[in-house]
């Protein structure tokens, strides 16, 4: 059987993209600290949020305060969809189809896969997905690898990225599978 991954052009892509993510987030930690002026140190950060708030906050730090703060929570979010990304590995077999990822090993059988549809990617980088019936997270043991799996593709669907080496191959390989009828079970 063979197992599809990122290509290393796709791969450098990723890291790229990580180290961004990775600026952006410190960029939102530092300027959450300073907008509100408070300190991050342990025992300094209740009371100097605390001073802060008594001496009142204006629009011009509560809304970049607050803007900062949904960066700080979403991006490990985006670090996490981008390492999924990058180890992303698909092993397409008789019985179906194998995930694995950071911290997920995922069989999807033929029989559950529903369709393979293409996402609304441009022509220089496609992006397929496939539909699934049932949940197939719900078989990762690690809750917060469960969650941070679901948040990165969402219910009921595995992407196929762009980056995948010998993706047609792949494509085509889970289109013969789809097409063909399944084996009757004795």
């Amino acid at each position: 059987m063979t197992t599809y991954r990122m290509s290393p052009a796709s791969r450098r892509q990723v890291i790229v993209l990580l180290l961004a993510a990775l600026l952006i987030w410190a960029f939102a930690i530092w300027s959450f600290a300073s907008t509100l002026r408070i300190s991050y140190h342990p025992l300094q950060f209740w009371p100097s949020l605390q001073q802060s708030l008594a001496q009142g906050l204006g629009v011009g730090q509560v809304v970049p305060a607050l803007l900062m703060l949904v960066l700080m929570i979403a991006t490990p979010l985006l670090l996490w969809a981008l390492l999924t990304e990058y180890a992303a590995a698909y092993t397409p077999g008789p019985a179906g189809l194998g995930f694995r990822s950071v911290g997920v090993h995922l069989a999807y059988p033929w029989s559950a896969v529903r369709a393979l549809r293409p996402g609304e990617g441009d022509a220089d980088e496609p992006f397929d997905e496939l539909l699934l019936d049932g949940d197939p997270a719900a078989s990762i043991a690690n809750p917060l690898v469960r969650f941070l799996y679901r948040q990165a593709t969402g219910p009921g669907r595995l992407p196929i990225y762009p980056g995948i080496e010998r993706r047609d191959d792949l494509i085509a390989e889970i289109q013969r599978h789809l097409a063909s009828p399944a084996p009757a079970s004795a």
